[in-house]
């Protein structure tokens, strides 16, 4: 039995709200279950330094966790005067998961930077940074399409993520913490809306696994993803 009753196959409760901030060319908000990430899109008329003259375009993120997002708090990483390796790690993760879905020669000389800010955490939050900040960047798309900056439409597919995971000896979909916190297996799937892989994160936290269970944690992400990109279409 799972802590929260799910099957399990069963995702959290998801719910997308767009155009939650005044000033970003496009804003998300996604809760799965009592995860909750705020995700803005701003665009920049210029490239990052190392594509100037390239003639492509770039897409990065940057991610951050309120204070108290967790049930204790946690410094600001600004006030600690560096982000920490896990701040980067995931930072680097999205930006590359979100770039996978883009068509850098379309979206041109310019670049579009995706900010994950966890307001609150119960597990996957990179995860639901990926998928809703995706929506983001759907979003400040759209404007540009919208005031002719650009002549075709450089995101070619969705992109989302979700957990995986063994958990007292079963796969399960969509860890939340209590789960998370003891899973003997961990992963993270980002998959396009057509169900190609963009990144596969896994590891034995207490426990080996087999081909096999890997397989069967893929099987359940790809019904997860589907069911992540149907949100995204219904968000926007």
């Amino acid at each position: 039995m799972r802590p929260s009753g799910r099957k399990l196959d069963e995702l959290r409760p998801i719910t997308i709200e767009t155009g939650v901030t005044k000033h970003a060319e496009g804003s998300a908000l996604i809760r799965c279950g009592d995860t909750h990430v705020l995700c803005t899109a701003t665009v920049e008329d210029k490239p990052p330094p190392f594509l100037k003259g390239t003639g492509l375009g770039w897409v990065t993120a940057e991610y951050g966790m309120l204070p108290r997002a967790t049930n204790s708090r946690t410094r600001r990483e600004a006030a600690a005067g560096k982000q920490s390796g896990r701040t980067q790690e995931i930072q680097r993760l999205i930006g590359r998961a979100l770039r996978a879905g883009v068509d850098r020669v379309a979206l041109g000389e310019r670049q579009i930077v995706i900010d994950c800010d966890v307001i609150q955490a119960d597990g996957g939050t990179r995860c639901a940074s990926i998928t809703g900040g995706w929506v983001a960047l759907r979003l400040a798309v759209n404007k540009l399409l919208k005031a002719g900056v650009l002549a075709t439409d450089p995101i070619v597919d969705h992109v989302a993520a979700v957990s995986c995971g063994i958990y007292a000896g079963q796969p399960v979909l969509d860890l939340d913490y209590a789960e998370d916190s003891e899973a003997g297996t961990d992963g993270n799937f980002i998959l396009t809306g057509r169900g190609r892989l963009i990144e596969v994160q896994m590891s034995a936290e207490g426990a080996t696994f087999t081909r096999d269970e890997m397989g069967r944690l893929l099987d359940l992400a790809e019904g997860g993803i589907a069911t992540l990109v149907a949100a995204q279409k219904a968000a926007l």
